[in-house]
Order: C-alpha cells, then structure tokens, then sequence
C-alpha cells in the first residue's frame, strides 16, 4: 500500500498488533488456574474471559475512558476473579498470573515484526507504539529485541485515558512532538485503534490479518510488510 505523502511518524498499536500472548491467555489462565485448584477447561476459560474483558470495558466508557495504575491492577484483578472463581487462593493466582504478562518471554511478535520495523526506521520514519496498557509494557517491549526500533512508548496507565479517548491520542501527538497529520496509527481495533485515530485526525490502518473487515471502507492490511510496498 502507499503510505500518505507528509508522513513523518508511524505508531503501533501492541496486543493483537505487534504482540500476541504465546502460550494464548487462555492456556496459561488455565495452567495457572490449575495450580491453584481450578477445574476449569481452557475453553470454559476463553469464554469467561472474554466477557470478563468486554464488561471492564464497558465499566471505562461509562466513566470516561478515564485510567491509571491503579485502575488498570483493578482491572485486571476483576478479570482473574471472575475467570477463575473456583480457585484456593485468589489473591495469589492473580499476582502469578500479572507477573507472567510482565515478561517478555510471554510474549511473541508477529511475523515480519523486525523486518518491517528496521526498513520503515531506515527510510526516515520515527516509529512508536501506543497501548491500552500498563506500566508492564516497557519492560516488555525492552526485553524483545524485535521492538528495538521503537523509541516512543505511549500507554494508557501513563497518560491518564485508553483509546479511543481523544485525550488518548493528543498525549500521542505531544510525545512525538509532530502535528497529527503527520502521524499514522496502526491497529487491530476497529473502534479504539482505527476510528480513535482518525475521529483524532491521525491517518489510520486497521491491521486486519484475518479479513474481518474486508467488507467495510476502511484503510487495512493483512500483514504488516505491506506498509513497505508501494
């Protein structure tokens, strides 16, 4: 694809983007759940989680997308809890569980990660990654060497909203130091990555490896080396 004339900087989305859970968070709620006294199947574990996931969710847009650390341990505290009800000790399944997700061994990036990172660092763009996350992420994203290119980390416990909160993306703007039309973002959200950005007035990819959205009049790629053709 052609990239828009006047760029300056390209931004990443992080899970589901240029990172993914590996083993999937179901597999390793379930290992963990186990230890723990959990009887749950991981099946049973991916539907409990992603209700869980979408209820706090919606508990953040009704109160503004509005977050900071705080918020984000209690977020994730309720998704445990309400995934994993049946354990011995919920306290300790949840810290097991939020130290895994702080590693970067629990991650892996997707295919063509490094490659498309180093070509887009070398023609000239600054390249950054803006997360719905916490402060686990810089720790990540230091420990894999696939993520060197990326110099600017914006994340959600940081700045005070998650996507796709406008004050989200003006931190982005002001991190970067470069005018919004400069910038383009690229996720796998429709509604927090891609029309976030662009109600902001970023230029907006949605990264849509399985053809979701194939359909709709979106901007997308199925691989992230497309941003390199053209």
């Amino acid at each position: 694809m052609r990239l828009p004339e006047g760029l300056q900087a390209i931004v990443f989305d992080a899970v589901g983007t240029l990172l993914h859970p590996e083993p999937p968070a179901p597999f390793v709620y379930a290992a963990v759940g186990q230890r723990h006294g959990s009887r749950l199947s991981t099946a049973d574990i991916a539907i409990r989680f992603k209700a869980a996931f979408q209820d706090e969710d919606e508990f953040d847009r009704r109160h503004g997308l509005r977050t900071d650390e705080c918020r984000e341990v209690e977020r994730w505290r309720h998704i445990v809890s309400r995934v994993l009800d049946d354990v011995t000790d919920p306290e300790a399944c949840f810290q097991e569980l939020f130290d895994h997700f702080s590693r970067p061994a629990a991650w892996q990036c997707t295919s063509g990660t490094a490659e498309t990172l180093a070509a887009l660092a070398a023609r000239g763009y600054v390249l950054g990654m803006a997360s719905n996350y916490d402060r686990r992420l810089r720790s990540v994203v230091a420990g894999l060497p696939a993520l060197h290119s990326i110099h600017h980390l914006v994340i959600s416990s940081e700045v005070g909203h998650r996507k796709p909160a406008a004050e989200f993306f003006q931190a982005l703007e002001q991190t970067l130091a470069l005018p919004a039309a400069g910038i383009l973002f690229v996720g796998d959200d429709l509604a927090n990555d891609y029309q976030g950005a662009q109600a902001y007035g970023l230029a907006a990819l949605l990264y849509d490896p399985a053809g979701h959205h194939a359909g709709r009049p979106v901007q997308r790629v199925g691989q992230l080396g497309e941003l390199l053709m053209g």
